[in-house]
C-alpha cells in the first residue's frame, strides 16, 4: 500500500508538473520571507541546557537576584603606569556615561570608595611602613607641590645629589629612581611613549591589578539585531579612539563580559560563512554532475533541495524562536542529509530510463523501486533526530526537532518537487547502464571471502575496545570559542588572575550572617584559594590604621595643600635647571665606578641633551613628568582623609553586586590551582558541592554540564535505537534482517570513537552531534542495502545502488567539511567529527555490510529448490529404470 501511496504521488506530480513547481515556489518564497524576518542566533552556551535541570536552575536564579551582571560590558584599561590607568579610566568612564542613548550605567569597581580607602584594606604593617615613607620625603613633596613643573623635578634632582655629596645619603641608594628617570627621558628624546610613575618610584613596583581598571557597563541592547550590543560596544570603542587613550596614555582598551562574547561568538561564526557556502555549492554542484551526468536533473535536484530548506528553515524557527549554537548547524546537516534523498531517487530514475525511454514511465517505475527504501530511510532518520527531544541537552533538542521535521520535509519534496521538475525539464535518456562495472572483481572478492572479512573487521573492533576508556569529554564551553578574539582572549587572561574572579563558584545565602557562616565552612578546603561576601569589604583593624594615617596627614598637610605655588617658569629656566641638575650629578658621580655613579652619569648626559633639545621636546618631557605627578598627589591627598568604613555606608553600588534588596547575600569562593585545567575546576566544584550543594557558577557547570550532556546522549542513544529497531522490524518483519541494519551501525559509531582517542579528538559540546548523525546516516545507507538485499539483487558494489551512495556520500562530506573550514573552534571540531563519522558509517555500509549480508536468501531459495528438483528427477530416473 506504501508504495502504491508513493508511486500515485509521483505520478500525479508529474503529471501535473507545473502547478506543483509553482506551488513550491510559492511555499518557497513565503518560507524564505519568514525565515528572514524571523532569524535570530542565541549565542548563549548556558542556554544550550534546559532549564529545568537542578543546576540550571540555580544559575538563572542567581542570574535574576544579581540581573545587572548579565548583560554587561566589561571594560578593561591597561597603561604602562598607575597614574595613566586612572587618567585612562576615568576619562573613558566619564565619556561613556554621557551617552544616556546608549548605556543604562557607567561605573568603576575600584572606584573613588577604594581609592580614598586603600590603605584600610593593607596590613597594619605595610600601612605604618608606608605613612612613615611619605612623611620621611615631606621636603621632596614640598618642592614638588610649590613648584610642579620640569623646573621642580630638577629641583629635586639637584636636592638628591647634594644630599649624596653631603653624605646624608648614598648614591647607590638613589639608582633606581634615577634610571626610572633617565628611561622616561630617554623615550622624550627618541620621541617614543613617555611617562614617568611616581607611585612605582615610592611603591618599588606596580602590581598587575595597578596597572589595569575596569569599568563595568550596563548597555542598552538591540534584541532585533544579530549582534545585540554592537552599537553600544562600538560607541566604547569610538569613545577612546575619540580620547586618544592609545596614543596620549599609551592605553590598551579591551572589552569583554557577556554582551562581547555574545556577538563576538556571532561574528566569528559569520566570518568566512559567505566563502564557505559559495565553495560548498561549487563542490556540491561538481559531485552532483559526476554522479547524475545532467545538468538538466542536477537544477532539478538543486532547486528541490533549495524548496525543501527554506521550508525547513521557517518551520525550524517557528518551532524554536531562534537558533542555538548547535540547532543552527541544521543548515548543513539538511544539504548534506537532504540531498541523499534526492540523489538516491535520481540514480534509480536514470537506471529506469535506461531501460525505458519514456520519462513518465521511468519516473512512475523509479518510485516503484525506490519509493520504499526512501520512505523507511526517512523515517528512520527522523526519528534518530526526534529522539533528543526528551533529553536536557536543549541545544541538541531544538537540533532533533528541527533535522527531524527537516527530513520529513526533504522526503516529501524528493517524491513531489523533483519528479515534477524532471517532467519540465526533460532530461535526455540515458545511453548506458548506470553502475560500476569496474568493482564486478571487489564483488566477487567479498563474495568469496565473506566469512574472514566479517571475522577481521570485528576482530579489529573489539581490539580498539579498551581505547574507549580514554574517551575525553571536554564540556569547558570556553574551548569552544576562538582564543583570536578580543573578548575570548581577554577572558582567559582575567581568568589567570585570582582576584578577577572569573573562575569563581557563587552561592547565595539568606542572609549575610548566613553567607559568612558558609564561607567559614568552606574557606578551609584545600581547593579553596579565598572566600568574599560584603562583610570582607569592612576592613579589620581600622582603629589602628586610621590613628597611622591621620598622624601621617597631619604632617603632610601643609606640604600637600600649600598656601601659594611658584609662577610657572619659562623655557630658559627650566634649561638652567636640567643643566644646574646635570651638573649637580656629574660633580656627585665624580670619578666613582658604583651603579649609582653610573646611573647619575647617564641621567646627566640625558638631562644635557633635553636642555640643548628643542622646547617642544621639553615641554613633552614636563608632561611626561608632571602630570602623572598630579595624579599621584592628587591620590596622596584622598588616601589621607580615609574615613572609618561600615556595612552601612559602603557605597550603593557595591552592595548591590553583593546583596538583593530583599537581604540574601552573595559569597565569592575562589579556586586553588590551574584555572585551564578541567579536572582541577571539577575537583574544586566537587569539594564545594560536598560543602553547600546550593553552590553555582562556571566551575559548578562545567562539572554538572558534562554529566548532563553524557547522560542526554546515552537517554536519546537509547530511544533512537529503540525507535529505529521498532521501525526496522515493522517493515522487515525479521529479527536477522534488523541486525544486518544495526550491526554495521554499531560498529561504525564503535570505531568513529576509537579513532577519536587515536587522534587525541575529545568530545565537546559543539562536536558530540556526529553521534546523532551517524545514527541518521548509517541507517539510511544500510537501509537502501537491505532492502535492495531483500529483493534478491546481487553484485550490490557495482549496482546503481552504490553510485547512489558514494556520491551522496562525497556530497555529505563536502557539506561537512565546510564546517572543519569554519573560524568557530567549536564549530570547526564539529565539522571534523563529522566528517570521521561519515568515513566510518560510508565505510561500513560499502565494504562491511555487503559480506555480512551474504548472498540474497530468494537466490538460496532458489538453488534448494533447483536441488531439490534435481534430485528428484534422479530418483524418478533410478526408478523408471529397467531392474
Amino acid at each position: 500500500m506504501l508504495r502504491s501511496i508513493i508511486v500515485r504521488t509521483v505520478d500525479f506530480c508529474t503529471r501535473r508538473a507545473w502547478p506543483v513547481f509553482l506551488l513550491a515556489v510559492l511555499l518557497t518564497g513565503a518560507s524564505s520571507i519568514y525565515a528572514v524576518r524571523h532569524f535570530g542566533i542565541n549565542t548563549d552556551i548556558s542556554h544550550l541546557i534546559s532549564s529545568a535541570v537542578p543546576w540550571r536552575q540555580r544559575e538563572i536564579a542567581f542570574d535574576k537576584a544579581f540581573p545587572h551582571r548579565q548583560n554587561m560590558i566589561l571594560v578593561v584599561v591597561q597603561t604602562p603606569t598607575p597614574e595613566l590607568t586612572k587618567r585612562a579610566a576615568d576619562a573613558l568612564a566619564q565619556r561613556i556615561s554621557e551617552r544616556t542613548d546608549q548605556f543604562r550605567s557607567v561605573r568603576q569597581p575600584e572606584g573613588a570608595f577604594f581609592e580614598q580607602n586603600a590603605f584600610l584594606f593593607a596590613s597594619t604593617e605595610d600601612v605604618g611602613r608606608t605613612m612613615g615613607q611619605l612623611t620621611e620625603i615631606r621636603p621632596l613633596l614640598g618642592m614638588l607641590t610649590d613648584d610642579p613643573s620640569l623646573r621642580g623635578v630638577m629641583k629635586v634632582v639637584s636636592f638628591g645629589a647634594g644630599g649624596a655629596r653631603a653624605g646624608r645619603m648614598k648614591l647607590d641608594d638613589m639608582t633606581r629612581p634615577m634610571t626610572m628617570l633617565a628611561d622616561t627621558l630617554d623615550n622624550v628624546l627618541n620621541e617614543k611613549f613617555a611617562s614617568f610613575s611616581w607611585c612605582v618610584l615610592l611603591s618599588g613596583k606596580a602590581e598587575t591589578r595597578e596597572l589595569r581598571r575596569f569599568i563595568e557597563v550596563d548597555p542598552i541592547l538591540d534584541f532585533g539585531a544579530l549582534e545585540p550590543g554592537g552599537s553600544a560596544t562600538n560607541a566604547i570603542r569610538q569613545a577612546a579612539a575619540e580620547l586618544k587613550l592609545a596614543s596620549d596614555f599609551g592605553a590598551r582598551v579591551r572589552l569583554t563580559g557577556p554582551v562581547p562574547l555574545a556577538d563576538e561568538e556571532f561574528a566569528t561564526l559569520e566570518e568566512g560563512a559567505l566563502l564557505n557556502a559559495v565553495l560548498t555549492i561549487l563542490a556540491v554542484l561538481c559531485i552532483l554532475w559526476l554522479a547524475l551526468r545532467s545538468a538538466r536533473i542536477i537544477i532539478a535536484v538543486f532547486i528541490s533541495l533549495a524548496v525543501g530548506l527554506a521550508i525547513t528553515a521557517a518551520l525550524g524557527l517557528m518551532m524554536v524562536g531562534a537558533f542555538n549554537m548547535i540547532s543552527v548547524a541544521f543548515f548543513v546537516l539538511f544539504v548534506g542529509l537532504g540531498v541523499d534523498f534526492g540523489i538516491q531517487f535520481s540514480v534509480r530514475y536514470r537506471s529506469e530510463r535506461h531501460e525505458k525511454d519514456d520519462l513518465s514511465e521511468a519516473l512512475r517505475s523509479a518510485a516503484a523501486k525506490a519509493g520504499l527504501p526512501l520512505t523507511l530511510a526517512a523515517t528512520a532518520v527522523a526519528a534518530a533526530f526526534l529522539s533528543f527531544l526528551p533529553t536536557d541537552y536543549r541545544g541538541l533538542s531544538e537540533l532533533g526537532q528541527i533535522a527531524g521535521v527537516g527530513m520529513i520535509v526533504a522526503f516529501i519534496t524528493s517524491i513531489t518537487v523533483l519528479p515534477a521538475l524532471l517532467k519540465i525539464l526533460n532530461p535526455p535518456g540515458e545511453p548506458a547502464p548506470v553502475g560500476y562495472a569496474a568493482l564486478a572483481p571487489v564483488d566477487r572478492f567479498m563474495e568469496r571471502y565473506r566469512i574472514p572479512i566479517v571475522f577481521m573487521t570485528g576482530a579489529v573492533t573489539l581490539i580498539g575496545a579498551p581505547l574507549l576508556l580514554q574517551l575525553r569529554f571536554d564540556f569547558n564551553p570556553v574551548n569552544l570559542r576562538s582564543p583570536k578574539v578580543e573578548s575570548v582572549a581577554t577572558f582567559l587572561e582575567l581568568r589567570k588572575d585570582p582576584d578577577a574572579g572569573v573562575n569563581a563558584i557563587e552561592i547565595i545565602a539568606p542572609s549575610l550572617t548566613e553567607a559568612t557562616a558558609i564561607a567559614g565552612r568552606v574557606a578551609p578546603l584545600p581547593e579553596v584559594s579565598r572566600t568574599m561576601t560584603l562583610q570582607n569589604f569592612v576592613p579589620e583593624g581600622q582603629t589602628e590604621k586610621l590613628a597611622q594615617i591621620r598622624d601621617a596627614a597631619k604632617a603632610l598637610e601643609p606640604v600637600l595643600n600649600p598656601t601659594r605655588v611658584s609662577t610657572r617658569p619659562s623655557d630658559e629656566e627650566n634649561v638652567g635647571a636640567l643643566n644646574a641638575a646635570a651638573d649637580s650629578l656629574m660633580q656627585t658621580a665624580g670619578e666613582e665606578k658604583g651603579p649609582g655613579a653610573i646611573a647619575a652619569k647617564r641621567l646627566a648626559g640625558l638631562l644635557s641633551q633635553l636642555a640643548k633639545s628643542s622646547p617642544e621636546l621639553r615641554a613633552r618631557a614636563e608632561r611626561a613628568l608632571i602630570d602623572p605627578l598630579m595624579t599621584a598627589l592628587d591620590d596622596l591627598r584622598g588616601v589621607l582623609r580615609a574615613q572609618p568604613i561600615t556595612l552601612q555606608n559602603l557605597p550603593k553600588d557595591l552592595v548591590r553586586d553583593w546583596m538583593t534588596p530583599d537581604g540574601r547575600a552573595r559569597l565569592e569562593v575562589v579556586p586553588k590551582g590551574d584555572p585551564n585545567d578541567n579536572e582541577v575546576m571539577r575537583g574544586f566544584a566537587r569539594a564545594v558541592l560536598a560543602v553547600e550543594p546550593s553552590a553555582t557558577g562556571a566551575p559548578v557547570s562545567l562539572q554538572e554540564a558534562g554529566r548532563t550532556v553524557v547522560n542526554a546522549f546515552l537517554q536519546a542513544g537509547f530511544w533512537a535505537l529503540l525507535s529505529i529497531t521498532i521501525l526496522l522490524w515493522i517493515a522487515l518483519r525479521r529479527f536477522g534482517d534488523v541486525l544486518l541494519t544495526l550491526v554495521p551501525l554499531l560498529l561504525a559509531g564503535v570505531v568513529t570513537l576509537e579513532l577519536c582517542v587515536l587522534i587525541g579528538m575529545p568530545l565537546n559540546f559543539a562536536n558530540i552531534i556526529a553521534l546523532p548523525l551517524l545514527l541518521g546516516v548509517g541507517v539510511a545507507f544500510k537501509i537502501y542495502y537491505i532492502m535492495a538485499w531483500r529483493a534478491g539483487r546481487t553484485n550490490l558494489l557495482q549496482s546503481s545502488l552504490t553510485r547512489a551512495i558514494i556520491f551522496s556520500s562525497l556530497t555529505t562530506a563536502t557539506a561537512f567539511g565546510s564546517l572543519w573550514f569554519s573560524s568557530h573552534p567549536g564549530t570547526s571540531s564539529m565539522g571534523k567529527l563529522l566528517a570521521l563519522a561519515l568515513v566510518c558509517t560510508m565505510a561500513a555500509a560499502v565494504l562491511f555490510q555487503p559480506a555480512l549480508m551474504g548472498p540474497p536468501r530468494d537466490k538460496e531459495k532458489l538453488a534448494k529448490e533447483e536441488r531439490g528438483k534435481a534430485e528428484a528427477a534422479q530418483a524418478k530416473a533410478g526408478e523408471d529404470r529397467p531392474s
